[in-house]
């Protein structure tokens, strides 16, 4: 026999109940549709009855979602949704997770956004390198760039250093028209996006005219020894295994290496190994170094992105 629980849980009031149910309770409506359980609100009281395991959850949702307007943080859908997720699989709690500030520009905070990001930026806490590999849109680059910004705010590292491998370039480089900024600029555009979020402007360019900030394709890497420095290679699914060796040997003292890549976007030549295949294969079991793997439910992009990168995941299976 089925065990039944009716559980009752009130809302502070400071918190005007619109800012937990949503305007015409569109939360609400999510969460109603995420459990069989029986939901009524009654001014500032929520009561939950069902089954005792399905009640218990939602209210476990209720007082986590009550602990993210606690921290300041104001409910969105997709806030709501990977809440949900996480009560359901127990991987994590909504407030560990959609609470940590990466780095704050503006009054604006950098989150991770799901658990799988919450577990990227915690390793990049933790390891001297850490490979991040998911699809587009799942938070690689960005919160691999906010980490970075923040390191340098305080005094953690001396200088960032961010490149990319540029595919089309390498000989044929020199015969593209212009000087060798306005060649290489097309390649490293997302990067200084990736940092007008994150800085302002005067700022930004006053650090890269200083040297501070380097933003450059990773041929320039070779015969370097970076210390104190935080690297970041970007789209490292197109590295050659012998340029990957070489990046990962510019490690120095006191420094800190990201790379990020999605391996179901290769741009290398038909034939060509992948450097961040060949790595996975490679450095197994080294102590301060992770692999961090996103999917498409880490995409934080419109949730039509979400549905795409997994359509193609299916399809690459199948074949």
């Amino acid at each position: 026999m089925t065990k039944t629980e009716t559980v009752k849980i009130l809302v502070p009031g400071r918190h005007p109940m619109v800012s937990l149910v949503g305007q015409r309770d569109e939360l609400l409506k999510l969460i109603e549709g995420a459990f069989s359980a029986s939901i009524l609100v009654r001014g500032n009281e929520i009561t939950i009855s069902g089954d005792k395991d399905e009640a218990d959850r939602v209210a476990v949702l209720f007082e986590e979602l009550i602990g993210l307007l606690e921290a300041r943080q104001s409910l969105t859908p997709h806030a709501v949704e990977q809440s949900i997720d996480m009560i359901k699989s127990a991987e994590a709690r909504p407030r560990d997770v959609l609470t940590d500030a990466v780095l704050i520009h503006r009054g604006k905070p950098i989150r991770p956004k799901t658990v799988g990001q919450k577990r990227y930026v915690d390793a990049i806490r933790r390891s001297t390198i850490t490979f991040s590999i998911g699809p587009a849109g799942s938070g690689k680059t960005y919160l691999a760039m906010a980490m970075a910004v923040r390191a340098l705010q305080q005094k953690e590292v001396a200088r960032l250093i961010l490149c990319r491998p540029a595919v089309e370039a390498g000989e044929r480089l020199g015969f593209l028209p212009g000087t060798l900024y306005e060649k290489v600029n097309p390649y490293m555009r997302p990067l200084y996006d990736a940092l007008y979020d994150m800085m302002d402007p005067e700022q930004m360019n006053r650090l890269i005219e200083r040297g501070t900030i380097e933003v450059s394709p990773l041929a320039f890497m070779r015969g370097r020894s970076l210390n104190d420095s935080f690297i970041i290679l970007d789209e490292a699914q197109n590295t050659t295994p012998e340029q990957m060796k070489m990046f990962l040997t510019r490690l120095g003292f006191g420094s800190k290496v990201v790379v990020t890549g999605d391996i179901t976007q290769v741009d290398l030549p038909a034939g060509q190994d992948s450097g961040l295949n060949v790595v996975r294969e490679i450095l197994t079991e080294i102590n301060g170094l992770e692999f961090a793997y996103l999917s498409a439910k880490d995409v934080v992009r419109h949730k039509i992105v979400q549905e795409i990168v997994e359509a193609y995941r299916r399809f690459d299976d199948n074949r």
